[in-house]
């Protein structure tokens, strides 16, 4: 199947800009401005931006509780993500009781 989405905007690393973006199947072949490509489905994306993949905005990878820690590791749970489309994880940073969210995110990640 040939989707084109028009109008979108695509931010990169480098770039933040409007684009028409063609797939094919499921690769993406060509990005640019004001494409003419037969497709089978056409979706405008007008005020709204084009990601490769879904965000998992709330995972708990390698997070202890009750003496114990979540099934997932980074390496099983972003791999699982991968496969099912996810390709951005944000973990949860566990916050006690009277300590700061910074102390909490820098525990979690030394």
């Amino acid at each position: 199947m040939k989707t084109l989405i028009k109008n979108g905007r695509v931010v990169t690393a480098v770039d933040d800009y409007r684009a028409d973006i063609f797939i094919d199947g499921e690769t993406v072949t060509t990005i640019g401005k004001r494409l003419d490509m037969e497709a089978d489905v056409v979706l405008d994306a007008s005020g709204r931006l084009v990601i490769p993949g879904g965000i998992d905005p709330h995972t708990h990878m390698e997070l202890p509780f009750g003496g114990t820690f979540a099934s997932d590791d980074f390496f099983t749970g972003t791999r699982a993500a991968a496969f099912g489309g996810t390709t951005t994880i944000i973990d949860f940073a566990v916050q006690t009781k009277g300590e700061s969210m910074t102390a909490g995110v820098t525990a979690c990640c030394q």
